[in-house]
């Protein structure tokens, strides 16, 4: 995959209203969740680099489910997101942001979604040219009176929140213009990845895919 195929972030934040995130470390867990997510209606999805065999995992999803569009999480410098760009990630989330890992990101052509948890880091991610961020963590910051906030200040923004967003949670965030997107580590949970109950990730998958953004 070159740089010219990747697609804008923005396009794949608005392919759906809830991306998963994923913490796996066996590539054959990995290739039935991702069929599951499919399954189940999902087809934008992150893993995080956060395992030794984060990268071996997010190639089997690949293979296994070549619809899907699967980023590479926790992406913390350079060497991470060439890593994550040779596992053919089709893009990238980080925790934070760093004028190193930002000028790699654009040098590179990559999809990429910077973590902010302050105004003076999203002036700093819009500085370098990011108009997609990462607001994180969602659930100690207050996201939504954040969000609400920020926009007639930053219009041009749009944040994926991140962080201990739980299934109710979902729609008071989505109903900020704002928030195109909530991460969620609860549609793969670790005990179902355990237990190989693929069907209860489907079903958790088809709860997510079910969150719209408002008209």
């Amino acid at each position: 995959m070159t740089a010219s195929r990747y697609l804008p972030m923005r396009e794949i934040m608005r392919r759906g209203a809830v991306m998963p995130i994923l913490t796996l470390d066996d590539p054959g867990a990995a290739r039935e969740v991702a069929r599951a997510l499919v399954a189940g209606g999902v087809g934008v999805f992150e893993i995080t680099l956060r395992t030794p065999s984060a990268l071996a995992a997010l190639a089997a999803m690949r293979e296994a489910a070549p619809s899907a569009l699967i980023g590479a999480g926790t992406i913390l410098n350079a060497d991470d997101l060439r890593r994550a760009m040779d596992a053919g990630a089709a893009f990238g989330v980080s925790p934070g942001f760093t004028p190193a890992l930002g000028q790699a990101v654009r040098e590179a052509g990559f999809p990429f979604l910077p973590g902010i948890e302050t105004t003076s880091e999203a002036m700093h991610a819009r500085e370098m040219g990011f108009r997609e961020l990462k607001l994180f963590p969602a659930n100690v910051l207050g996201a939504i009176p954040w969000l609400a906030a920020i926009r007639p200040v930053f219009p041009d923004l749009a944040f994926c929140a991140t962080g201990g967003v739980k299934p109710a949670d979902v729609p008071a965030h989505l109903a900020q213009p704002n928030c195109l997107q909530c991460g969620g580590s609860w549609v793969v949970p670790a005990d179902a990845v355990a237990k190989r109950d693929w069907a209860a990730i489907e079903a958790l998958a088809r709860q997510a895919a079910a969150f719209k953004r408002p008209a």
